[in-house]
């Protein structure tokens, strides 16, 4: 009978897991951070209490927090429990104030794994939950490196509908990929970037001018060594974070991988992506490169392609635009950067007609009295809009296109200073999910009304036939 199913359902013993036993070396040093802190926030008082300790007391003090810390990071394993159910994953914390996170699995939009350097070599992981409706991520840290693999494929085939007894059989959706980026390409991006040698430029002039104006050493250090961590971040950083950058499509959803010491597997969740923008540094033109950055509604992803060519990143815009067709893969003569086919790929028209309603071919630029407002600059401004996208543009030397999927319009307005209405001009502003807002600059008066209407009417009908944001679906 179906009730007495339900209740035999209910009834089922609930398995609560524990995470690696690793796990207390990583809690472990919460209290050796709290003392470093302190040293570092005031170190003339730390430098002065440690001279006044005998050896002895130095000893004794040792003796005491080193089993301390390891008793509270033993503590802190113990007491952390995590266990699926049919509808949500529950994990529970707490020594003295027990906190327990009910995460509903319908609610996940990405399960990241992500192995910092120690963890690597440890063989666990990370795991990361975005929750729709909530900024920080609940974590699992850490796991097996396979067991981490496995629950994740479990969350997200019960993510997708299936039924709890045959999700764990599931197992990870297959990837086929469609986009790696070189080192190589990568090094030669990050030296044509304005950004790396304007910061390392100014690592390089600013401390010596700050030497001759003040003669003093610590102003000298404060001032350089926040520059220099800014131009090691821009380059060296980003080198390391992007390096190995790999694109696969999957049933649920664009799997990225990427890093040189920390490696991340993240996933770009099926119909989240609230804007797309395709990114283009003067420096990298003539070789035809570009970058493509997202919006993502509740979640930190921000980086689709670090570089590629056009034609390779559209390709892989296509798939997040959640357009019927993927390009097919470019040959290899054409670009360092392989690209692969799709599973979904169709015929040659059906691909061109995909390609043409999903991208804009060409912009319109604003009136030339904008150049009243904006001069010179207001050559950098276009807007385009297709069957699928809102699409603006905007920058001369570094060129910046996003584009909104109709059905992530949230909400659209025109605005107008005191000089754009002596110039009949406006501004037309489309606001998405992830709080972001799109702009297309100095456009007509009239233009900018009839695109007020006829945007909000192509919102509703975009959001009236998306297709449901599901896993696997």
């Amino acid at each position: 009978m179906p009730g007495t199913e339900d209740a035999v359902r209910q009834e089922k013993p609930l398995v609560e897991r524990r995470l690696h036993p690793v796990t207390p070396f990583r809690r472990a040093w919460a209290p050796v951070a709290v003392i470093a802190g302190w040293a570092v926030h005031d170190p003339n008082q730390a430098q002065e209490q440690l001279t006044r300790l005998t050896t002895t007391a130095l000893l004794l003090g040792l003796a005491v927090i080193v089993p301390g810390a390891a008793l509270y990071g033993f503590l802190g394993w113990w007491f952390t429990h995590f266990a699926v159910t049919d509808t949500e994953l529950r994990i529970r914390t707490g020594l003295l104030f027990r906190r327990t996170a009910h995460i509903r699995l319908e609610r996940l939009q990405a399960v990241d794994i992500t192995q910092p350097l120690l963890a690597r070599v440890a063989g666990v992981a990370k795991l990361k939950l975005d929750v729709v409706g909530t900024d920080k991520k609940d974590e699992l840290a850490y796991l097996g490196e396979g067991e981490a693999r496995a629950l994740r494929a479990e969350l997200l085939a019960r993510a997708a509908g299936f039924a709890p007894e045959t999700a764990h059989e599931v197992g990870e959706a297959p990837v086929r990929q469609l986009l790696h980026v070189p080192a190589r390409v990568l090094a030669v991006s990050l030296v044509l970037t304005g950004a790396t040698w304007g910061s390392l430029a100014a690592a390089l002039v600013v401390p010596p001018l700050l030497w001759f104006a003040t003669h003093s050493v610590w102003t000298v250090l404060a001032t350089g060594v926040p520059l220099l961590g800014a131009a090691g971040a821009s380059s060296v950083g980003r080198f390391v974070g992007e390096y190995d950058w790999t694109v696969g499509e999957s049933p649920d959803g664009l799997r990225i991988d990427h890093g040189l010491l920390d490696r991340t597997h993240e996933t770009v969740p099926p119909g989240r992506v609230q804007t797309v923008r395709i990114v283009e540094p003067l420096l990298w033109r003539r070789r035809g490169w570009v970058r493509v950055e997202l919006d993502v509604a509740g979640s930190s992803n921000s980086v689709l392609v670090p570089v590629a060519p056009r034609e390779v990143a559209e390709s892989v815009v296509e798939g997040v635009l959640a357009v019927v067709t993927v390009p097919p893969p470019l040959s290899s003569s054409a670009s360092p950067l392989s690209a692969s086919a799709s599973p979904l790929s169709a015929s040659a028209p059906a691909l061109s007609a995909s390609l043409s309603s999903a991208l804009p071919s060409s912009l319109s630029r604003p009136p030339r009295r904008a150049g009243w407002c904006v001069p010179f600059w207001w050559r950098g401004y276009g807007l385009a809009v297709t069957d699928t996208v809102f699409a603006a543009r905007h920058g001369l030397l570094r060129r910046s296109l996003s584009l909104v999927p109709h059905a992530k319009v949230q909400s659209v307005r025109v605005t107008q200073g005191p000089w754009e209405r002596f110039k009949r001009l406006a501004d037309v502003h489309v606001d998405t999910g992830a709080g972001k807002t799109v702009t297309a600059r100095l456009r007509g008066a009239g233009e900018a009304a009839a695109l007020l209407e006829a945007q909000a009417d192509r919102s509703r009908t975009g959001r009236r036939e998306a297709r449901p944001d599901r896993w696997m679906a």
